[in-house]
């Protein structure tokens, strides 16, 4: 994996967080731990350590938010299965960034910031490069930057786990590797029907796919 960035978190959404929390626990052999409610989104998740402040969120529709109306981003109004959904960079340009996401699709690029209470009652502050509702599955990279944040989300969490690899597929890799290029994203994209986003963590189970 040479992605000359570092990657700041890997979405993984589904239909049912606490299904998916256990579904998680049991692939990999470590617990998800709750995570809290993006209210101006309709979201709620979970989250797990990767190690190098890189984390793993477990993301679904909150459905008691009756003030956000589908469709809410990262994809969880079209999904089809679990499965990973959108990742995020690190930043701390997204100015600069926003311009090369923005030229690859004028909706995205929005920078937006935002902030909730995690569970453990430390307040969490961040700037992004909004992921959007739609497609089920978009490859190219939102960004983070948690530079005015008390903490980062992966600080009291556990870390069992070891993120190893990420690869990307799509079924037009001519058009997204451009756009990586530009990004500083050294990683090479595979041809594929649909789009999809895997990736492979050492973990108590041993070596294991997502």
């Amino acid at each position: 994996m040479n992605i000359n960035r570092t990657i700041d978190h890997i979405v993984y959404a589904v239909h049912d967080l606490e299904q998916g929390m256990q579904q998680i626990e049991k692939l990999l052999g470590i617990a998800p731990i709750f995570g809290g409610y993006h209210t101006n989104q309709g979201t709620k998740n979970a989250v797990l350590n990767l190690g190098n402040q890189c984390y793993l969120e477990i993301i679904t529709i909150d459905h008691e938010n009756k003030n956000i109306s589908a469709p809410r981003w990262m994809g969880v109004d079209f999904l089809t299965s679990s499965q990973i959904t959108r990742w995020s960079l690190k930043s701390k340009y997204l100015s600069r960034d926003s311009i090369v996401i923005k030229n690859y699709n004028n909706s995205m690029g929005t920078i937006h910031g935002g902030q909730r209470k995690m569970s453990d009652g430390n307040l969490l502050t961040w700037e992004m490069i909004l992921p959007l509702a739609e497609p089920e599955v978009e490859v190219v990279p939102f960004m983070t930057d948690w530079q005015n944040s008390e903490v980062h989300p992966t600080e009291s969490l556990e870390e069992k786990c070891q993120l190893l690899e990420l690869n990307v597929f799509h079924p037009t890799p001519e058009l997204i590797q451009p756009v990586f290029d530009e990004l500083d994203i050294h990683l090479n994209i595979s041809k594929s029907e649909i789009p999809s986003i895997k990736i492979k963590v050492q973990c108590p189970n041993g070596i294991i796919e997502i």
